[in-house]
């Protein structure tokens, strides 16, 4: 009998399963004994990833390039995704925080979702230049239109500060969710947002499959974790301060409003408003790489 196939069900069952055979050993022997033949009890492992798009990397490289040219250009460069939306209520948040001993923070036994109650959609913008996120929080639905109203507040309140020469505004993005290239309303809310502020709006999307390789992930989303491990997330309030509050020895800087307005899902845009979008589509990839040109009366 292979070692390995019973492994996994632990040194116990091994050993049960030996006894049925005719063999008399004791668990803590086939423990001693797999050990000593290099076994160990081990988690699956995320690495066989699925089939790859063959310009992947050329895609990768394409945005790297276009990124440095923003910046070398003192034009803004951003990174921008949803969060995974969080429950309200006064559930169990993964991670440990100090308490008094023998006083931990005291939380549902089951985690079910609080209608009332909600829960916090976190959409965010990164500033690649400046180590700087703003974070939308929303109360309703993740839509492109939700998500293009999240730029346009990073714009309004950090962003036209920080680049006042601005004509041009870089967007790297991951290809679903609610700012994927094929969504119409995605691409007619950025002609809106070109529309006021006058400038080029260059979108740069990840292959399927890539989002994880998105700058905010690792950059924001993954400090904002770690910054609320272990404290229920109660209200909206809470959510938005802890997000607000996050800081890294590497000087990235959170700012976090909250969205109150309610996104319609699955809102249609027609094909004359569709016919309105004044997109320049690259020819490396135009469906994951295009401009949204301001419409100048």
């Amino acid at each position: 009998m292979s070692p390995l196939r019973w492994t996994c069900k632990g040194t116990r069952t091994l050993a049960e399963a030996l006894s049925r055979q005719g063999f008399s050993v004791s668990a803590n022997t086939v423990g001693r004994l797999l050990r000593e033949c290099g076994y160990s009890l081990q988690a699956n492992s995320k690495t066989i990833e699925g089939k790859q798009h063959p310009d992947r990397d050329a895609q990768f490289r394409h945005i790297n390039q276009r990124v440095k040219a923003f910046q070398r250009a003192g034009q803004p460069a951003i990174s921008v995704d949803t969060k995974k939306k969080e429950p309200l209520g006064k559930m169990k948040n993964p991670g440990r925080t100090y308490r008094r001993k023998g006083d931990p923070e005291k939380v549902k036994s089951h985690d079910f979702p609080d209608k009332k109650l909600g829960k916090a959609v976190p959409y965010g913008v990164y500033d690649l230049t400046y180590n700087e996120a703003g974070v939308s929080v929303g109360i309703s639905h993740d839509t492109a239109e939700f998500a293009v109203a999240a730029i346009q507040r990073w714009w309004t309140r950090l962003g036209q500060e920080r680049y006042p020469r601005a004509t041009r505004l870089l967007t790297t993005a991951d290809s679903g969710g609610s700012n994927s290239p094929r969504t119409r309303l995605w691409r007619w809310a950025l002609q809106q947002l070109a529309n006021e502020t006058g400038m080029t709006i260059e979108l740069c999307h990840y292959p399927p499959g890539t989002s994880k390789w998105n700058k905010i992930e690792h950059r924001l989303f993954c400090h904002i974790t770690r910054n609320w491990q272990g404290v229920p997330l109660e209200t909206m309030e809470i959510a938005v301060n802890l997000i607000g509050s996050t800081r890294t020895k590497e000087g990235l800087e959170v700012h976090a409003w909250l969205d109150e307005q309610q996104y319609q899902k699955a809102k249609t845009v027609s094909d004359t408003q569709l016919s309105e979008v004044r997109i320049r589509r690259n020819p490396f990839h135009g469906e994951w790489n295009y401009q949204i040109l301001p419409n100048r009366h």
